[in-house]
């Protein structure tokens, strides 16, 4: 017996398109990953990007639990003394819906070159529009 692995070549690339409305951002942030990962497919093979493209629409109709609208806090560094900046989950959605979600889907891939391959084959729109119809999308399984 052959261990199979995949090539990059050979591995069919699908679009799916996800709608974020009413969704938990946690819950659909591991859905997404696995996705982009390609761990949907038969063929996985860790080292090999074998993910598909994810069309996110809705982003700004996500929903979280408790109180994290308030309570969550996201931190960033300018390198500087002082420079410090934080943000509450509520004022980022307001002003970046999308970034929210590509976060947390960041927070789910592996922290090497690989995963930035796999989150360049995530598209997330705020509004229920997206330019991607030419590619013919289809909806998620597990969304029907």
């Amino acid at each position: 017996m052959r261990t199979y692995s995949a090539k990059p070549g050979e591995v069919p690339r699908n679009w799916w398109v996800v709608d974020a409305e009413g969704k938990n951002l946690g819950r659909l942030a591991s859905e997404i990953a696995d996705v982009l990962r390609g761990k949907n497919k038969p063929q996985y093979t860790p080292h090999v990007d074998t993910g598909d493209f994810v069309v996110v629409v809705n982003a700004e109709k996500i929903a979280v639990t408790g109180k994290k609208m308030t309570d969550k806090v996201y931190r960033r560094h300018s390198g500087y003394p002082g420079g410090l900046k934080s943000e509450t989950l509520g004022h980022m959605l307001e002003r970046r819906p999308t970034e929210v979600l590509r976060k947390a889907v960041k927070g789910m891939l592996p922290k090497n070159r690989l995963a930035a391959r796999q989150l360049n084959k995530l598209k997330i729109y705020a509004g229920p529009k997206h330019p991607h119809a030419a590619q013919k999308p289809e909806e998620l399984p597990w969304q029907q």
